[in-house]
């Protein structure tokens, strides 16, 4: 079934009530990724980013796996065997919609509903926000035969864990599951599988009532400090505030409006009502 299904058929998606159903479809090889589906997925992001109807995008897989990683067979061997061009080509058609997944405009969420292993790290760390199936399987198999996690999975490693259990779930090659990676910090949460789809509704319908420049301003915000010195950040969140109220002022304004004047609305409780700016 593999060699009959199209390049364009390699990722399948829907839009509903705002929410970017994106998944993975290869689900007869665990939806690892080839060449074909990392060029279709850029191109469905392309799509998506800045749709009026599409305010959350989700990440998932068909079937019974989130991915596998990459394809050993199309991936690999047969790029290599074409030599070095080929091989770089394959690395920046992954790794490009990787980057632009890690600086989407919307908000995204991982919903991991199976296996996850190797370069499906680099998506899964791309999302904003990721939730697991606690019968989901994790794992960094590569020490296993014969080679170190590339791709940006050691990074993903080292950024998600702790240093000893970074360096434990890269060189033993031993799966974890969806409970423990929660446990461990690579996911947000881990629910059972029957529960999962409901909880990453709630979560993107919560997201969806936000203000939506401030979200990218914040989604950015989070993945830049994290590399700087506290003065550092302190200087750009200065500046990325004051961008983000260049783009949508008023929109800061009637939430402030609403706390202090309507008294309508409390900042830990919930979203301001942005219909009311938007009329």
């Amino acid at each position: 079934m593999s060699a009959q299904r199209s390049e364009e058929d390699t990722v399948a998606f829907e839009v509903k009530d705002g929410i970017a159903w994106v998944s993975f479809n290869r689900p007869e090889k665990r939806n690892c990724m080839s060449p074909a589906l990392n060029r279709q997925m850029m191109r469905v992001l392309d799509e998506l980013e800045y749709r009026d109807d599409v305010g959350v995008l989700v990440l998932t897989g068909e079937g019974t796996s989130w991915s596998a990683g990459m394809d050993l067979q199309e991936y690999f061997r047969e790029n290599e065997a074409k030599g070095l061009g080929a091989t770089r080509q394959a690395q920046r058609e992954a790794y490009g919609w990787w980057r632009r997944l890690r600086w989407y405009h919307k908000p995204t969420i991982a919903m991991v509903n199976g296996w996850c292993f190797g370069g499906g790290y680099g998506p899964l760390f791309a999302c904003d926000l990721a939730f697991a199936a606690e019968e989901a399987t994790f794992g960094l198999s590569e020490i296993n035969w014969g080679i170190l996690p590339g791709g940006g999975a050691s990074k993903v490693a080292a950024e998600l864990l702790s240093f000893r259990r970074a360096m434990y779930h890269a060189m033993m090659g031993e799966n974890i599951d969806g409970k423990t990676a929660a446990e461990w910090g690579m996911v947000n949460e881990a629910i059972p599988l029957a529960g999962l789809k409901d909880r990453v509704t709630a979560v993107a319908k919560v997201l969806l009532e936000k203000n939506p420049v401030a979200l990218k301003a914040t989604k950015d915000a989070i993945r830049r400090v994290r590399e700087m010195t506290y003065d550092n950040a302190e200087d750009y969140l200065i500046r990325a505030q004051e961008a983000a109220n260049s783009f949508d002022g008023e929109g800061r304004k009637e939430g402030i409006k609403q706390f202090i004047d309507d008294k309508t609305y409390k900042p830990g409780l919930g979203a301001y009502n942005r219909e009311k700016s938007q009329g």
